[in-house]
This record gives C-alpha cells, sequence and structure tokens, in this order.
C-alpha cells in the first residue's frame, strides 16, 4: 500500500498542469489537502475542481518569484486548512536556448531568480511559519540536467545544479525538524518539455532502457515518498527518475 498523507497539508507550486498537478493530484490520492499555485487563475480553477473541489484543495495565482504572492499563498493554506507540513517547489522556467555564453544576463537572472532564489523564499516562508516547530518536509523539483552538461539547455541547467546543491545545503542547516530533498527528473512528457521531443518522440524514447518518456505520474509517486514518514531518514538526496536514460549516457 502507498503511504498515507492523510491529514497532511501540502503547498505545491507550478501546478495548474503538468508534473505539478500530477504530484498535487498524487497528493490528494493519499489524503492531503493541497494549496496548488501557478500564474494563470482558469487553468488553476480548473486544477481545484479536478482535485475534488475546495474541501481537498484551495489555488492562488501569482508568479513563483513574487514575495507578495509567495506570502499570501502560504498565509492562505493556514488559515484554510491550518498547517503546513510539505512543500513542492515544482515551478521552473527555461525562456533561453542555446550556448550559454549566449543568454543575456536579464535572462539568466530571471532564471536563477524563479529556479533557485524562489524555492529557497517559499521553503523559508513555510519554514518560520509552521515547520520550524512543528517539522515538515520539502521536495524540490530539479532536473537530470543538474547533474551533468546538457547542450542546448545550459543555463537551465546550471540552475537546477544550483539547485540540488540548495537542496543539500538546506537539509543540513534545517535539520532535524525538517527533511529537504530533491527529484531530478529526464524528460517528462509535458508541455514544458514539448521542445525537446515534440515530433520525434519515439527517437528520443529509444535511449530510454525503459522504452518510454516520463509522465507526471511518475514523478508524483517519488516526491509522495519523499514526503511520507517513510522516507523519515532520508534528507539531502537527489533521486533522479529517469527511466535509466543516465545509465546509457543519453540525455
Amino acid at each position: 500500500m502507498a503511504p498515507s498523507l492523510k491529514g497532511r497539508v501540502a503547498v505545491v507550486t507550478g501546478a495548474s498542469r503538468g508534473i505539478g498537478l500530477g504530484i498535487a493530484r498524487e497528493l490528494v490520492e493519499r489524503g492531503a489537502k493541497v494549496c496548488v499555485t501557478a500564474r494563470t487563475p482558469e487553468p488553476l480553477a480548473e486544477a481545484v475542481r479536478e482535485l475534488g473541489g475546495p474541501d481537498h484543495a484551495i489555488a492562488l495565482a501569482g508568479r513563483a518569484d513574487d514575495p507578495e504572492h509567495q506570502a499570501e499563498a502560504v498565509s492562505r493554506t493556514l488559515e484554510t486548512f491550518g498547517r503546513l507540513d510539505y512543500l513542492v517547489n515544482n515551478t521552473g522556467i527555461n525562456p533561453a536556448y542555446g550556448p550559454i555564453l549566449d543568454v543575456g544576463t536579464e535572462e539568466a537572472a530571471k532564471i536563477f531568480g524563479v529556479n533557485v532564489l524562489a524555492p529557497m523564499a517559499w521553503t523559508k516562508l513555510a519554514y518560520d511559519a509552521w515547520m520550524r516547530e512543528n517539522g515538515g518536509a520539502v521536495v524540490n523539483i530539479a532536473s537530470l540536467a543538474g547533474l551533468r552538461a546538457a547542450p542546448g539547455i545550459g543555463m537551465y541547467a546550471v540552475s537546477k545544479a544550483a539547485m540540488i546543491h540548495l537542496t543539500a545545503q538546506l537539509a543540513v542547516e534545517l535539520a532535524p525538524a525538517v527533511r529537504v530533498n530533491a527529484i531530478a527528473p529526464a524528460i517528462v512528457k509535458t508541455k514544458f518539455a514539448e521542445a525537446l521531443y515534440d515530433g520525434r518522440e519515439e527517437r528520443v524514447a529509444a535511449g530510454y532502457p525503459m522504452g518510454r518518456l516520463g509522465l507526471p505520474q511518475d514523478i508524483a509517486g517519488a516526491v509522495a515518498f519523499l514526503l511520507s514518514e517513510e522516507a523519515g531518514w532520508i534528507t539531502g538526496q537527489t533521486l533522479t527518475v529517469d527511466g535509466g536514460v543516465s545509465l546509457a549516457g543519453v540525455l
């Protein structure tokens, strides 16, 4: 049986679709209540309906790197559900493709702002508001690109490498009250990653020993495990969830 998360409450960022929504769905199915965030209100409202309505989920629209949005999401979660046990930092952006030295300073700053500094800020808010006194767990959604060179998405890869190190650093600093871990997925079939496989999925998937690309539920199950008490002695780790592609030496 999958570990129960009954009575727990989570904030999942970037959860109107794709991996984030898959994670939120998995947590609700295991008994948790969730606050889902993303930039656009309409998809978030649909996500709440899909998750079972306001008894199970609330939504708050805003930019992941906006401090006011971050604070309001944490505050609303506590007001609505009375606690905040889990944080899943899922939001990530990659507006720049090509050689890393061609990425402009403003683009690079934006990537790091959303992919590294925002997760750190969300974690601080959750820690100060609830987890410091009551315990909790954080999972950061990194990337296989953060573990190795990734031509074409180099700045994104560097930001995810920073997120992986941030995970380890926070794990040491927030222990024993809070566990902090990360997931490093390979290509998952979402709109965000579509450019990496669109029109050539069969050829891309051929490099994966498991014979297919990832699905949101592949990541969601791993996240739920790392949040659960079954992972109670695991912290500071990055779990690679990649269909075996890193074993084959292919990104």
